[in-house]
């Protein structure tokens, strides 16, 4: 029986067999093929997910040959992409078509299918998720069935699939919003936490990107600020903090330690707040962490599943050692989390159950429903799912 692991090494799996279509027919069949045994099926994005979405006893479709970008309108600002392909491989195709993604996160190892399934996301308190931008979809249904959804066609599809968790059909083929390719600027600096705190609303409506990054035990905040510029990009590309190059290029950072993360979106205005019990959590509790908490700004928008569902928030991010248990860390920041209303990110770590969720996400009955409607089977559930769907549900 093959075995499958994430980025990290921490979610394991051992499905009775790994398929690699190279096409969206080729995946059309295998489903096709598989429903005939009522066999569950998940499909593998870039497995740089911490969530337990993946596993399956079943069928792990990966999808990495469904790659590439099929057709770029500049004039509708729209990219036509499959769903397999990196976000790493999105950034030259796309400029030499003369447009960039919106936005992006500091990770570009994802699936654009996967990323957008899990509301992944980049910072910019004007810029919204990658799930946002997607204009409509091609999807390939349990039974086999291609279908398309848009806002205008099969739109309650479409609106569970905005966010879809895998679990409503595979992102075969995306359009994706794009924009005229940009280059950034990018400024990297020092400074104490608690000042930054204050200052916060200041420092991100003053740049169109803000992060930073608190290592527990220090004092300073490390802040980074990205601008848009019209100046010549300049190569070889600088030390992170220093570069200036397109924007695909300043975004997306290398970050080769393997790590497990929590993450949470709490309204803007609570994010000081929530960091601060954080900081006084950690320093008490969990002195020895050596990695950092990361803060970022993120628009609101309409998706059912969105964690800024309607809400300007922050992101506000938890790490671990992949080597080290993370649940004892990650429970305590949780309930932090939890006390600020905060909603957690769909690929990253979590132990909230049905009943939390749906105090969360007032269509949380509605996506399920539709879900069910789709997957009747239920053959794109697994056990972490499962824990999810409301009991009248199953």
């Amino acid at each position: 029986m093959p075995k499958w692991n994430n980025w990290s090494g921490k979610v394991v799996a051992q499905p009775k067999q790994i398929r690699t279509p190279a096409s969206e027919a080729e995946l059309s069949d295998l489903l096709c093929e598989t429903d005939t045994t009522d066999s569950p099926v998940r499909a593998l994005g870039a497995a740089h997910s911490h969530s337990r979405l993946v596993p399956t006893p079943g069928t792990l479709i990966d999808l990495h040959g469904i790659s590439g970008v099929v057709s770029v309108d500049r004039s509708a600002q729209l990219a036509q992409i499959r769903g397999g392909t990196r976000i790493s491989d999105l950034g030259l195709p796309l400029r030499d078509e003369g447009v960039a993604l919106l936005n992006q996160g500091d990770i570009d190892r994802q699936s654009i299918g996967g990323a957008i399934a899990t509301g992944t996301h980049g910072t910019g308190r004007s810029l919204q998720n990658l799930s946002a931008g997607m204009q409509s979809a091609r999807l390939v249904l349990p039974s086999g069935e291609i279908i398309e959804c848009s806002r205008e066609i099969e739109p309650d599809l479409f609106e569970v699939n905005r966010i879809g968790l895998g679990a409503a059909g595979i992102l075969s083929e995306v359009s994706l919003s794009v924009r005229p390719a940009y280059k950034l600027q990018e400024r990297l600096w020092l400074e104490d936490l608690d000042h930054v705190l204050e200052r916060i609303d200041e420092l991100s409506r003053a740049s169109r990107h803000l992060e930073f990054f608190w290592m527990p035990g220090g004092q300073r905040a490390a802040c980074k600020a990205l601008e848009e510029t019209e100046a010549d990009p300049v190569y070889p590309l600088a030390a992170e903090g220093k570069r200036l190059a397109w924007s695909y290029e300043v975004l997306a950072n290398h970050r080769p330690d393997k790590h497990s993360e929590m993450e949470y979106s709490v309204a803007e205005q609570d994010g000081p707040a929530c960091v601060r019990e954080l900081r006084k959590k950690i320093t008490q509790d969990f002195p020895e962490l050596t990695w950092p908490i990361e803060y970022r700004t993120l628009a609101a928008d309409d998706a059912w599943l969105s964690t800024t569902q309607n809400v300007p928030t922050v992101t506000i991010s938890v790490h671990q050692g992949a080597d080290q248990s993370d649940e004892p860390l990650f429970r305590a920041c949780e309930k932090i989390f939890r006390k600020y209303g905060g909603r957690p990110h769909w690929g990253k770590v979590h132990f909230l159950n049905q009943a939390d969720l749906s105090s969360l996400y007032p269509r949380w009955l509605d996506w399920w429903r539709i879900r069910n409607q789709w997957d009747p089977k239920n053959r794109m559930m697994n056990d972490h799912l499962a824990r999810l769907r409301p009991p009248l549900m199953d």
